[in-house]
């Protein structure tokens, strides 16, 4: 059976290391994001994982970064978590993002608060494998606040807690977390609570692991940010941080059987 590729990936509104998107023309933009699909293609990635994704948004050229992406990068089933609605003049309509070579059977979308600019979430989904359906959670948290984001995290393990018993029968295996936590392993902060409660409710992995796990800023990466959960339903886990100059972030790429 075939193994299967997970990357999770920030894609920073396809501005690739411009201080901001709105500094960039759309066709630059254009430019950016075929060149993160041409890098999918190269990676053979099943499932992909994306944060900071464009919906409609006028500082990033005002159209679907999502649709762009599939289409290039050959990827044909799609879910938008849009965590962030402006309308008017300068609309802006973005956040976590699911592109996947399998059918997506269920997504349910979870923003952490009011905000129209700026604000988190995550996102739910189950993907139709042909080894059975497997559930993945998107997840993006607040980038400047410890408090903000262990709150987070406890809204995260409330929803797991929740959905535990109504899902699980229809699932091959406990949910695949992924995505841009903001904060280091090894620090008291979300990713280490979210570890622990993991480790207690299920077998879980962290991954990548070792000492080349930094992934931001990518040019020089200072800090780990980027993680994939892996629950002990996905054998064999392999993982490393992907060289990549496309975004602020450096992509997370895991392989594992079910």
């Amino acid at each position: 059976m075939k193994r299967l590729r997970l990357l999770t990936y920030n894609i920073a509104h396809g501005r690739g290391l411009a201080l901001h998107q709105s500094l960039r023309s759309e066709k630059k933009i254009r430019a950016q994001l075929l060149k993160i699909a041409r890098l999918l293609v190269r990676l053979e990635v099943d499932i992909v994982a994306l944060q900071e994704v464009d919906e409609d948004s006028r500082w990033s050229g005002s159209f679907d970064h999502l649709a762009y992406l599939a289409e290039h990068a050959g990827l044909a089933h799609v879910a938008f978590g849009i965590t962030n609605r402006r309308v008017g003049r300068y609309h802006l309509n973005y956040g976590n993002a699911i592109l996947a070579r399998f059918p997506i059977s269920y997504v349910e979308n979870h923003i952490f608060g009011p905000r129209k600019v700026g604000e988190k979430g995550f996102m739910y989904c189950e993907v139709e494998l042909p080894q059975g359906r497997l559930p993945l959670l998107n997840l993006h948290l607040n980038h400047s606040s410890r408090a903000a984001r262990l709150k987070q995290a406890a809204c995260l393990m409330e929803f797991l807690d929740a959905h535990g018993q109504q899902r699980a029968a229809k699932c091959c295996t406990p949910p695949v977390i992924c995505g841009d936590l903001n904060n280091p392993a090894h620090k008291p902060d979300a990713t280490a609570t979210l570890l622990g409660y993991l480790e207690q409710s299920a077998d879980y992995t962290l991954l990548p692991k070792g000492s080349k796990t930094r992934t931001f800023p990518s040019v020089w990466p200072q800090r780990a940010l980027d993680y994939i959960f892996l629950p002990a339903a996905c054998t064999r886990p392999e993982a490393h941080v992907v060289r990549s100059l496309l975004s602020d972030h450096r992509p997370v790429l895991a392989e594992f059987s079910l």
